[in-house]
């Protein structure tokens, strides 16, 4: 008897039957050669989904049309016959294992950024106007009666490589998006005004590829409920949208937001600040008057009892998701076989999303096999059993332990404090973090329940780890917060942040953060979400997003809805009793402070790692030990290093 029926109930969509109500939403990869194909390591992470159990795997951005739809050079591109082997190639590692792929298409309208810059041709939008400075222009009747028909030759194109649904985005700002939305499409001929005339431009594009690819090609349109920027549209808009849509369209799948800034992408793409599915209310919405067409919802969504609650309750018929699946590609499988407890649950980090912005690759926090399948499919030489000593039972230190044990080798870990998980154990409280809270409770109990010699309250000393004798030390006893040097520091209400993110309470009055790193900044906000007077003040220019772009954006919008402001440029000089004197532009100036807590960052352990560096044949420093990281840091080098133990 499954647990979740309805979530593992076949749904047919056109002449498709889909194996379940999970479909991976469209994430893009800019791991792409600059003809518009894929590297293998990126073909890999479609791979990987399908392997884990979802019904459809959905690869974002392809480009319909590569003269004036194109937005950056690494999108994929479907009017270029040269790409064809390699996305059929992508067809088969995903539909051999069970899953349908779908191609999104796309065309990026007036956000076609690099047609701006002057690569190639005009750039069209619904009407006359400018987009950052340059202009763009009405996109007359034969260019739209052009693109509907690349859409729909797109479309064709991939289904004769093997994909067996197309999702046309009608959503987030994209071309269609602006032509649907009243803001952007003032037109008044028959492509503007009216809902009726507002959506033909995507009715039109659904039909013309049923019309090619035959009426059974399943075509999901994605749209958003709501622009979600101040005097964007509303889901009343999405509603009437959507009601075009049916009959047309196999699924409407309900999105949210426009492309407007840090604000509108923190909704789009949920930061951790929002509740769990917090954008299914768009869906739902829209289902009660979507009668006759199935309606997928999308958002903040991993957990398999909240989906189910979904589809049992009416709000859609589908469920799509997108960071879960980067962080756990498995959990599909896990729903089914009623193993919710190995979930490891995305905490909507962005740390996926802005590396993959910044360096082209899919990386996770908690998942160090994300963007890394190939590296972990490859077939290693036999290891050699090791006994290896792991010093530190932080994030690392447990990843660490956790794939040498897998590896076969006798594994011991040693942490000084009684429970694993490190400092960042500390946050386990804050709301906005409770997935980082159950992933540090899954890999403690994986530990636990592994034969990992674990021995708790003992601190490593060089002496010890020589009367064990391993063969290697991996060394990951983290970093220290570093205390300034002003006066007043050791004073009676001066605390470090990780005190107060354990007892809030301590926190009292008026209350003065020194630091606007990650640490200090989502310390603010957890206070300021308790109720209590809180404030912050930086010596930079800018908050310190640890190389996090977006996640620092999410929290500038956090920010911004809370009324917390920064006073950056200001160095804390002096602590007094209910005071801080600080400078800033040369001037004193003083703050109100009955409670003063250090977020100024952390120093790594790097000697008391390197202490152990003569203890063993082998000897490794990872996470914080190293130097101050992040999470994703220290699992991947964890991973990669217990990999390699006995090998090489």
């Amino acid at each position: 008897m499954l647990k979740y029926p309805l979530l593992f109930e076949p749904i047919r969509l056109g002449d498709t039957l889909f194996r379940n109500r999970i479909f991976a939403s469209p994430t893009g990869h800019v791991d792409t050669f600059p003809d518009g194909t894929y590297t293998e390591n990126a073909m890999a992470i479609y791979e990987r989904k399908a392997m884990g159990g979802c019904a459809s795997i959905a690869m974002g951005e392809f480009i319909v049309d590569s003269k004036y739809g194109k937005r950056h050079p690494f999108q994929p591109i479907t009017d270029n016959f040269f790409c064809s082997h390699n996305y059929a190639r992508i067809a088969d590692f995903v539909s051999r294992h069970g899953a349908i792929l779908s191609a999104e298409l796309q065309h990026s309208g007036m956000l076609a950024f690099d047609l701006m810059r002057g690569v190639e041709g005009t750039v069209y939008g619904p009407v006359d106007g400018e987009h950052n400075g340059l202009p763009v222009h009405e996109m007359p009747e034969d260019i739209i009666w052009y693109t509907v028909d690349k859409f729909a030759q797109g479309a064709a194109f991939v289904k004769k490589l093997g994909f067996g649904m197309v999702t046309v985005h009608a959503g987030h700002g994209w071309l269609l998006n602006q032509f649907m939305s009243p803001q952007t499409n003032t037109r008044k001929d028959k492509w503007g005004g009216s809902v009726e005339n507002r959506a033909r431009f995507t009715v039109e594009v659904v039909d013309a590829i049923h019309k090619l690819c035959g009426k059974g090609f399943p075509v999901e349109v994605r749209i958003s409920g709501a622009a979600n920027y101040p005097g964007g549209y509303e889901v009343d808009e999405a509603v009437a949208f959507a009601k075009q849509l049916e009959g047309h369209a196999d699924l409407i799948h309900v999105s949210t937001g426009f492309d407007a800034g840090a604000d509108s992408m923190s909704i789009t793409h949920p930061s951790m600040f929002r509740d769990d599915g917090c954008n299914v209310k768009y869906a739902a919405e829209v289902k009660k008057y979507v009668k006759n067409t199935p309606v997928a919802t999308v958002g903040a969504l991993s957990d398999p009892a909240m989906m189910e609650e979904i589809l049992e309750s009416g709000k859609a018929d589908v469920v799509e998701l997108a960071r879960a699946l980067v962080c756990d590609p498995d959990l599909p499988n896990k729903a089914r076989d009623g193993r919710d407890d190995e979930i490891v649950h995305c905490m909507r980090c962005m740390s996926c999303f802005s590396g993959l912005k910044d360096t082209g690759h899919f990386f996770c926090s908690l998942n160090p096999e994300t963007g890394r399948e190939r590296e972990s499919w490859r077939r290693l030489p036999e290891a050699e059993k090791q006994r290896v000593l792991v010093i530190g039972g932080g994030p690392g230190g447990m990843q660490a332990a956790l794939t040498a044990k897998e590896q076969g080798h006798e594994v011991i870990l040693c942490e000084a404090g009684e429970r694993l998980g490190g400092p960042i154990r500390c946050e386990e409280r804050v709301p906005f973090k409770k997935h980082m809270a159950e992933y540090l409770d899954l890999q403690e109990r994986r530990v636990k329940e592994s034969g990992i010699d674990l021995r708790l309250g003992c601190r490593v000393t060089p002496e010890l780890a020589a009367q064990l004798r391993p063969d290697v030390i991996i060394a990951a006893v983290g970093a220290e917060p570093i205390v300034p040097d002003i006066p007043g520091v050791n004073g009676e209400r001066v605390f470090l942040a990780e005190e107060i993110f354990a007892a809030p309470e301590k926190a009292q009055g008026r209350i003065l953060v020194l630091g606007a790193g990650l640490a200090g900044v989502e310390l603010a906000i957890y206070l300021k979400d308790l109720g209590k007077d809180v404030s912050v003040i930086e010596m930079g220019d800018r908050l310190n997003d640890g190389g996090n772009f977006l996640h620092g954006e999410c929290v500038g919008s956090k920010l911004r809805e809370i009324g917390l402001e920064i006073g950056y440029r200001t160095r804390a000089v002096e602590i007094r009793d209910g005071a801080v004197l600080a400078e800033r532009d040369g001037e004193t100036v003083e703050f109100p402070a009955d409670t003063v807590i250090l977020a100024v960052g952390t120093r790594a352990r790097s000697s008391e790692a390197c202490a152990f560096n003569d203890c063993a044949r082998r000897f490794h420093v990872i996470g914080d030990a190293l130097r101050p990281a992040t999470i994703k840091a220290a699992t991947a080098r964890a991973y990669t290093i217990a990999r390699d133990i006995g090998r090489f």
